[in-house]
């Protein structure tokens, strides 16, 4: 009777030890969104979805794709210096109890060399933002 637990006990470990191995491969393998480059990405049965910028692509388009160089806003239009942008997610600031609300207006952004960043002024505080966040 010993032998046999031992032997379900020894199957049951190595059953374990398998299934870890598989979810940290899984894990591996979820690309990382090519939007906004968020790590937090999940599958949703045919798609993979990024939770930061709602982004959803497929795993074939997610290698191919590659960063644009030019700055695009959440529904993908080009933004360009001194345009005007509305917050479409309420953004805790990083280093101060300060929150942008959702549809707050920024006007005259200013490009930087990173495509997915902008630099702007909002309640007399220059701030960068991230494209993904912002609507034209």
């Amino acid at each position: 009777m010993e032998e046999t637990t031992e032997a379900v006990s020894f199957f049951l470990i190595r059953i374990l030890i398998l299934i870890y191995k598989f979810n940290q491969k899984q894990m591996n393998e979820i690309p990382n969104c090519p939007n906004c480059q968020g790590e937090n990405t999940y599958f949703d049965g045919s798609l993979y979805v990024c939770p930061n910028c709602s982004h959803e692509f497929n795993a074939e388009s997610a290698a191919t794709e590659t960063t644009p160089d030019v700055p695009r806003d959440s529904n993908g239009a080009e933004l360009m210096d001194g345009d005007s942008v509305t917050v479409i997610k309420d953004l805790k600031v990083k280093g101060s109890s300060m929150v942008i609300k959702r549809g707050t207006k920024v006007k005259s952004i200013r490009l930087t060399e990173i495509p997915e960043e902008v630099d702007c002024k909002i309640d007399g505080s220059s701030i960068v933002l991230k494209t993904c966040f912002l609507k034209k």
